[in-house]
C-alpha cells in the first residue's frame, strides 16, 4: 500500500478495516490475518501471543515438561524468539509455501520428541487464537471484526491440521469453549508452573534498564487474569493493575487518532535478541531446537 496524499482524517483510520470487512473470512483467511496482525494490531498482536505462550505453563503437565528439557533454563530468550519467529513466518509466508513447510517441519519435530496429549496441543492452538481476541476486546484501538476472529481461527486450525492436531473444533465459537473448559480442568498451582514463568517474567525484564525490572514485571503480572495468577501463585498486583489498565486505554485513544501503518510488521519485524544481526540474515531453517533434550524416559514418545 501507498501513502494517501489526502489529508489524514479519523475516516482514513478504518479504511483498512472496511476493506477487511468486504472480505470472506474463510476464503481470505490468510490475508485477513495478515493484515490483522501485521498492520492493523502488530503490537497488540505480538504482546497477547507471548501471553497465550505463558499460559501453557499453568498446566502442571506442560511445565513440567517444559521444565525437565531445561530449554528455558539454559536458553529462554532464544526458545522464545524461535517461537515468534516460527510462527511469523507462517503468517508471512503461508502454511503451504516452502518457508511455511520448513516451520511446520521444525514445530512437529520438536513436539514428537516428547510425549504430548493431543488436548496439550489443541489447547496451545486455542490459546494462540482466543488471547489475542480477548486482549484485543480490552486493548486494541477499535474491535476485532467478525471477519478477523474467523481469520484466526481458519489460519490456526489449517496450521494444527498440518500438526495432526485431532478433534479440531469448526468454528471460532467451538474452539473457544474448549479453550474456557480446558482451563477450568487443567489449570492449577505447580512449583514447575511458578518455575518456568519466573524464567518468562525474568527473560520479558531483560528488555528494560535493571532499575525498571521490578516495575516491569508487576506490569506483566498485572496483564494476567485471575485464574492465571492463581495458577502461578502470583499476588494480585493491587496498584499496577489500574495503572496498567489506564495505560493501555490511553495508548487504545491515542492510535485511534494516528495515521494506519503502511508498512507490515512482517516486512521489517524486530530485531531478535538471541541472534546476532537483523530477521533479514536468517531464513527459517536457522529457527528452532535440532535435537531433543535428556530428559526422563517418561516424558520421550514411544518409538
Amino acid at each position: 500500500m501507498t501513502s494517501s496524499p489526502e489529508p489524514f482524517s479519523r475516516r482514513a483510520r478504518h479504511d483498512r478495516a472496511r476493506y477487511i470487512a468486504s472480505l470472506d473470512g474463510v476464503r481470505d483467511h490468510l490475508q485477513i490475518y495478515r493484515l490483522s496482525t501485521g498492520l492493523e494490531f502488530p503490537w497488540d498482536y505480538q504482546r497477547s501471543l507471548e501471553l497465550a505462550l505463558i499460559r501453557m505453563f499453568a498446566v502442571p503437565e506442560i511445565s513440567e515438561l517444559i521444565d525437565a528439557t531445561g530449554q528455558f533454563a539454559r536458553a529462554g530468550q532464544r526458545r522464545y524468539d524461535d517461537t515468534l519467529a516460527l510462527l511469523a513466518a507462517l503468517a508471512k509466508y503461508g502454511y503451504d509455501s516452502p518457508e511455511g513447510k520448513v516451520a511446520l517441519r521444525t514445530m512437529n519435530r520438536a513436539h514428537h520428541w516428547y510425549a504430548i496429549r493431543n488436548e496439550h496441543m489443541l489447547y496451545t492452538l486455542s490459546a494462540l487464537v482466543c488471547e489475542p481476541v480477548r486482549w484485543i476486546a480490552r486493548y486494541g484501538w477499535r474491535p476485532l471484526l467478525e471477519q478477523e476472529k474467523t481469520a484466526a481461527f481458519c489460519f490456526y486450525r489449517a496450521v494444527g491440521t498440518r500438526m495432526n492436531v485431532k478433534d479440531l473444533p469448526d468454528d471460532y465459537a467451538g474452539l473457544e469453549r474448549f479453550n474456557r473448559q480446558y482451563e477450568q480442568t487443567w489449570f492449577a498451582p505447580s512449583a514447575t508452573g511458578r518455575k518456568v514463568a519466573d524464567y518468562v517474567l525474568d527473560i520479558a525484564c531483560s528488555w528494560v534498564a535493571p532499575p525498571v525490572r521490578p516495575l516491569a514485571r508487576k506490569g506483566v503480572v498485572s496483564l494476567m487474569d485471575e485464574p492465571l495468577r492463581r495458577a502461578f501463585s502470583y499476588p494480585e498486583p493491587r496498584l499496577a493493575r489500574p495503572m496498567v489498565e489506564s495505560l493501555m486505554r490511553l495508548r487504545a485513544r491515542g492510535l485511534r487518532l494516528r495515521r494506519p501503518l503502511r508498512h507490515s510488521y512482517y516486512d521489517d519485524p524486530p530485531r531478535l535478541r538471541s541472534y546476532p544481526g537483523t530477521h533479514h540474515q536468517y531464513t527459517v531453517a536457522d529457527f528452532g531446537v535440532t535435537s531433543p533434550s535428556d530428559v526422563d524416559p517418561r516424558w520421550r514418545r514411544e518409538p
